[in-house]
């Protein structure tokens, strides 16, 4: 009798745990049936959505706790080391956020149907800069996917930082120091560019123009920062012969390509139609930038915003940076799409002096 009971308690606790009604059960004796759906409902319960969850939650608690342990061991034992592991990860999460974003950019332009220069000026510059990093960041990606290589990735963030990785994986300083060495190099090309214009200079046949030109390139060569106003003067020259995007000279083009991190080393046709596609876009990103603003931007946004545009900021102030940009703006306002190799030029006649040289505004 008191087994019984017992079998009779143990069947009911089973059947309300399942969700079933208690009246399925007569005369202390149990259906078979509902037997067997009772421990069909007891397994599909315990292998529910919650439980997987539960387990997953679990699994990646403990997953961090080890990862916390092993950056711990790596910042005592080997702290050097730990400095480009942490880099690395950051570097990593910075390249996924912007991918995420990068895809809700395009979603909302399909939806919204809206064209790359319908965008405000954040998301524009955001899609600009971040199909540059992706592209260059892909063969890093790649490396890093096998077990264990990402021991490699570590290798050439140390020996080549600035040759292969994207600034996503530079730590402050290298971003400050690297900035440093591309506008050196950026700068080396300044000189080429305004004998380049002295040139083309000769070839104009209005007299005028030839000669306000001619005050131009000689102004910046001696070290003077030219007027909004006499770079404006001579645009007429930059959308026809002998400056306009299609007229000009390949090796003027070769020397141009560096002011906006392009390689010169490519067949003349493709650097003059990569040249035109660049100089689009940014004029479209100046446009964007007008309508928002330049004082809406952060000293970060401000500041990258005038590297982007030809100048190092880094040693300058905020006021001189807006000075600047607001300058660029003026020149760029200006401009019609026809007319946007002055805007590459402008690069060289606004930042070549900026701020030692005298300037009267």
């Amino acid at each position: 009798m008191a087994l019984s009971c017992t079998s009779l308690c143990s069947r009911l606790s089973l059947i309300r745990l399942c969700g079933l009604r208690t009246s399925r059960i007569t005369n202390g004796l149990y259906s078979p049936c509902v037997s067997r759906q009772s421990r069909l409902s007891l397994c599909r319960h315990y292998s529910s959505s919650k439980v997987r969850q539960g387990i997953g939650r679990y699994v990646a608690s403990r997953l961090q706790w080890a990862n916390v342990k092993y950056e711990g061991f790596l910042k005592r034992r080997f702290p050097r080391f730990y400095k480009l592991y942490h880099t690395f990860i950051e570097g990593f999460k910075l390249l996924f956020q912007d991918a995420k974003d990068l895809q809700r950019i395009k979603v909302k332009m399909f939806s919204d149907r809206l064209q790359v220069q319908d965008l405000p000026y954040r998301e524009m510059e955001k899609l600009r800069q971040v199909r540059r990093d992706v592209m260059k960041a892909i063969p890093l990606v790649m490396i890093s996917i096998p077990p264990f290589a990402n021991y490699l990735v570590f290798v050439l963030m140390y020996f080549f930082p600035r040759q292969l990785l994207i600034p996503h994986f530079w730590t402050p300083k290298q971003q400050v120091e690297f900035r440093g060495v591309y506008h050196s190099l950026r700068a080396q090309q300044h000189r080429p560019v305004l004998e380049g214009l002295e040139y083309a200079s000769r070839q104009v046949k209005d007299g005028q123009l030839q000669s306000r030109l001619k005050d131009l390139c000689a102004k910046v060569q001696s070290g003077g920062n030219p007027q909004v106003s006499e770079i404006l003067a001579v645009r007429r020259l930059f959308s026809g012969p002998p400056l306009g995007m299609k007229r000009m000279r390949t090796n003027h083009m070769r020397h141009i390509s560096p002011l906006l991190f392009l390689t010169p080393r490519l067949p003349g046709f493709l650097i003059g139609r990569r040249l035109n596609s660049h100089a689009l876009e940014l004029l479209q990103l100046d446009r964007a930038l007008s309508r928002l603003g330049a004082h809406q931007l952060s000293d970060s946004e401000l500041r990258h915003a005038c590297y982007v545009r030809g100048l190092n900021s880094d040693s300058l102030g905020t006021n001189q940076c807006h000075e600047w940009l607001s300058q660029w703006l003026q020149v760029s306002s200006a401009l019609k799409d026809s007319e946007v190799s002055l805007l590459l030029h402008s690069i060289v006649l606004l930042s070549a002096n900026y701020p030692k040289g005298p300037s009267h505004h």
